[in-house]
């Protein structure tokens, strides 16, 4: 299969990248400003090319110009309901950079994700301001939630995802079909070999009764939360739909005689959000949820990434 070239940038512990590259992306380079995450990309890719540092003050070189694919998950704070919702006045904002980069690029696709409270009509001016400047600059594009239980992901995690590409290109773009609810992976299904690794006695029951999927994991932020589930209302939910113990990250699974909800672990939360088992992560626990609960699942993202390939080759064939 041929490769299409890719930069990814926010690209955090990799969600997205490993998606893409699952879907034939080879990526010239990751950029990536936290540290950890940029130490976790390099430990398991040690071939990417990865620049630690803020995307404001990154200038492409010229062999990056006319890339198959610019993709990323900007900062979802400016968007999210848990947050102020501040939009393009949060500090935080990168969709001005997507815009300059793909001005600076001029790549033949463009996948940007963020949190589903941006489809919102409260960013409806925003997004229109957004689509008007990529469509100037010769793209047809289009934005919708997708849920990542559709992909095979056992969580819920609504993401939005915007998918651009050149004008020419973009009618041979489909979006992937999701699976049938009821093939969705449950939470037992998903975790039963991780909790049952030392021995529980209890697993089979547990796994036997944690038949939803998950709801959508927290990263928090360096300014707030800490390596726990979530806010008050998804950690009830975690306890009475899963019989998970949401309050905080356990250091292993439970021991041969553990009686009561288990908490998860990192490999555990890891495994929820689509990550593969040889996947780790750098840091300390707290470097290490954030990380994966800030990440796009690698699955969605090749689902998607597998759809503008084809696109692009089908484009390719043509011409």
């Amino acid at each position: 299969m041929k490769k299409f070239t890719s930069i990814e940038i926010c690209a955090g512990a990799g969600g997205q990248a490993l998606g893409l590259e699952s879907a034939g992306f080879d990526h010239l380079l990751c950029i990536e400003i936290d540290s950890w995450a940029a130490k976790t990309l390099s430990a398991n890719r040690p071939t990417w090319v990865v620049h630690e540092g803020d995307l404001r003050s990154w200038v492409p070189q010229n062999s990056h110009v006319g890339i198959d694919l610019l993709a990323g998950g900007v900062p979802c704070p400016p968007f999210s309901l848990a947050g102020k919702q501040l939009g393009p006045n949060d500090e935080r904002d990168l969709f001005p950079e997507v815009l300059r980069l793909a001005r600076e690029l001029n790549p033949r696709s463009l996948m940007i994700e963020n949190v589903k409270g941006l489809l919102s009509s409260r960013f409806q001016d925003y997004r229109n301001e957004i689509l008007d400047q990529l469509r100037s600059m010769g793209y047809e594009c289009d934005w919708r939630v997708v849920t990542s239980a559709d992909y095979g992901v056992p969580q819920l995690r609504p993401r939005s995802v915007l998918v651009a590409l050149k004008a020419d290109i973009f009618p041979h773009f489909t979006w992937p079909k999701p699976l049938d609810s009821a093939k969705r992976v449950t939470v037992g299904e998903a975790l039963f070999p991780l909790m049952q690794e030392k021995g529980w006695l209890g697993a089979k029951a547990w796994a036997e009764s944690a038949t939803d999927v998950a709801p959508t994991l927290v990263g928090g932020s360096k300014k707030h939360g800490g390596a726990d589930l979530g806010p008050t209302r998804a950690k009830k939910s975690w306890l009475e739909k899963l019989g998970v113990d949401a309050k905080g990250i356990a250091e292993a699974a439970p021991e041969k005689d553990f009686s009561g909800n288990p908490r998860l672990t990192i490999p555990m939360v890891a495994r929820l959000q689509g990550f593969p088992g040889d996947w780790s992560f750098a840091g300390g626990k707290t470097a290490q949820y954030r990380q994966i609960g800030n990440a796009f699942p690698p699955p969605v993202a090749e689902a998607i990434g597998s759809a503008i390939r084809d696109a692009l080759q089908a484009w390719d064939q043509l011409n």
